[in-house]
């Protein structure tokens, strides 16, 4: 598998150890211990609003997922081949990683989001030998199998292979499982603009993952999880697998983010804590379901990849008396900062934490080392970060000379340590020579009652290059808001005149990412698109 990236050397990886940041268990191991301490504990819980929840106790998925990995061996799977998967976030998808893992195989994740055409780049991109669906996405992925690569075999589960918890003595012995270091999962960036670039991890990177979180947000194995976010990526992985799995935790999964059914899901599983983007929790406070339901048990949330509004986010903490945690960092790069339960309440909802010392975080403009000025791209290396993109893809991007890995946002760090997130590079709206940040309107934007979700993008100008356009959702489909309403509420709240949207476009739903985030691609191209109509 050529990955061409950043090695971490030997050196690096023995003190990665040492530090108890990088372990010798594999994540199959861990199951296997969950199995023999706590058999009859509830592992994943399909939750339904219109049927009864499907349990999977530790026992059963130690089984399945050893029974399934004969299965793909017999298919002609073994260690160093690669496994495409393309399933709804419930129970059998972890037990499908679990498999993969126990083959020796290396799994490739497909968004449960992604379209025929994302999902055929990322085929063509890692050569898989098999591409495994759920049964509703049988016809689709046979489709993109077909387009990739014809001789791609494309098989589902409940067809072709099934999940079966039946104790079959002798089964387990003869496979070979991938090691802690060696590649387990390639999963692509979230897609937000172009075509997306697959990406490739160890379980160590995450086992590092997993103990800061642990330890941030103060985590046990009574702790019940319900993450929302796409499996297959970063935040989504260390959620709903590499965490739960570790702790012996308990993982409830909603087969599609609706904010109704998070919150009755939360109160009847009793759930502590919450992962999910911050568009996520912003369509959750909105909703009235919020209100309706018992939230009580909530103690922890987990949030990132997008900035975090305040006024929305302090509303939910008051509301549930829940604690909000944000993080920085990327797919590629894992965790730069995070807060902690111990940080203020400006600390944990206006900032992304300190910075970790051990991710070695630097501050960029172009190649230029401006970590003193306290503002620029951050750059890092330690024990979260990937190996890089399958194939060396884009390596002179992701990497400064000097092997440091980038990332593609512009943020602040201030004397005490903490992180402030400015925007993304090509977040940045430049009106009449002025650098406007998304961020920073979004987040003034998204303090109107009547706004659920806001994304501000540039829109093409003759006069001024680009002006500044916002997209929402509104709470209330019946709500009604017009430029001028927004404007005078935005200037009651103290909002530069120079900052001003000059354009609103509501929509019932913005577009997301295969990863759950505002796809500001495709609101960019609906503008510019727009405007070359008029």
């Amino acid at each position: 598998m050529a990955v061409d990236g950043a090695a971490t050397t030997s050196v690096e990886a023995a003190a990665y150890r040492d530090a108890g940041w990088w372990a010798d268990t594999t994540l199959s191991e861990c199951i296997q211990h969950n199995a023999s301490a706590t058999p009859d504990k509830p592992a994943y819980v399909d939750f339904s609003l219109d049927s009864p929840d499907r349990v999977l106790t530790w026992v059963q998925f130690d089984t399945a997922a050893t029974n399934l990995a004969v299965q793909l061996r017999d298919l002609g799977v073994g260690p160093g081949d690669q496994v495409a998967f393309w399933h709804g976030d419930s129970s059998p998808i972890h037990v499908l990683l679990v498999a993969i893992e126990r083959c020796g195989a290396v799994a490739v994740g497909l968004g449960a989001r992604a379209g025929i055409r994302e999902a055929a780049q990322i085929l063509r991109t890692a050569h898989p030998s098999l591409l495994v669906s759920d049964a509703g996405r049988r016809a689709q992925a046979r489709k993109a199998a077909a387009e990739a690569d014809p001789a791609l075999r494309a098989v589902s589960l409940g067809d072709e292979l099934r999940i079966d918890a039946t104790v079959r003595p002798g089964a387990g012995p003869s496979l070979s499982p991938v090691g802690p270091d060696e590649p387990f999962l390639i999963n692509s960036t979230s897609g937000t603009t172009g075509l997306p670039k697959c990406v490739v991890h160890t379980q160590n990177r995450w086992h590092y993952f997993h103990h800061k979180a642990v330890a941030n947000g103060e985590l046990t194995s009574d702790d019940v999880f319900l993450p929302v976010i796409p499996t297959p990526f970063g935040f989504g992985i260390w959620t709903s697998h590499t965490t739960p799995i570790q702790l012996g935790a308990t993982t409830v999964r909603t087969e599609r983010f609706n904010a109704a059914a998070t919150c009755a899901a939360i109160e009847r599983h009793r759930v502590t804590v919450l992962c999910c983007v911050s568009t996520q929790l912003m369509m959750i406070v909105a909703d009235a379901a919020a209100r309706e339901h018992d939230l009580s048990s909530l103690r922890i949330v987990f949030t990132g990849g997008e900035p975090l509004p305040y006024t929305q986010a302090a509303e939910f903490e008051e509301l549930a008396g829940v604690t909000i945690l944000q993080f920085y960092g990327s797919n590629e790069t894992g965790m730069l900062s995070a807060t902690t339960t111990k940080d203020s309440l400006h600390h944990r909802l206006r900032t992304a934490g300190r910075i970790v010392p051990e991710m070695q975080v630097r501050l960029f403009d172009g190649d230029r080392d401006v970590t003193e000025t306290g503002r620029g791209q951050p750059v890092c290396r330690g024990p979260a970060l990937s190996l890089g993109y399958l194939g060396g893809t884009d390596h002179d991007k992701l990497y400064t000379a000097d092997g440091w890995m980038r990332m593609g946002d512009v943020c602040e760090v201030d004397d005490e340590g903490y992180l402030r997130l400015t925007g993304r590079t090509s977040d940045f709206i430049l009106r009449g020579g002025k650098n406007i940040s998304a961020v920073e309107v979004e987040e003034v934007v998204a303090t109107h009652p009547a706004v659920a979700v806001a994304a501000a993008v540039a829109m093409p100008d003759p006069l001024f290059g680009e002006r500044v356009c916002v997209y929402a959702e509104l709470r209330d489909p019946t709500d009604s808001l017009d430029l001028p309403a927004l404007v005078k509420h935005l200037l009651a709240q103290g909002m530069s005149k120079e900052l001003l949207p000059e354009r609103l476009e509501i929509l019932d739903e913005l577009p997301r990412s295969s990863g759950g985030k505002i796809a500001k691609g495709q609101l960019r191209e609906r503008i510019r698109s727009t405007l070359e109509q008029s």
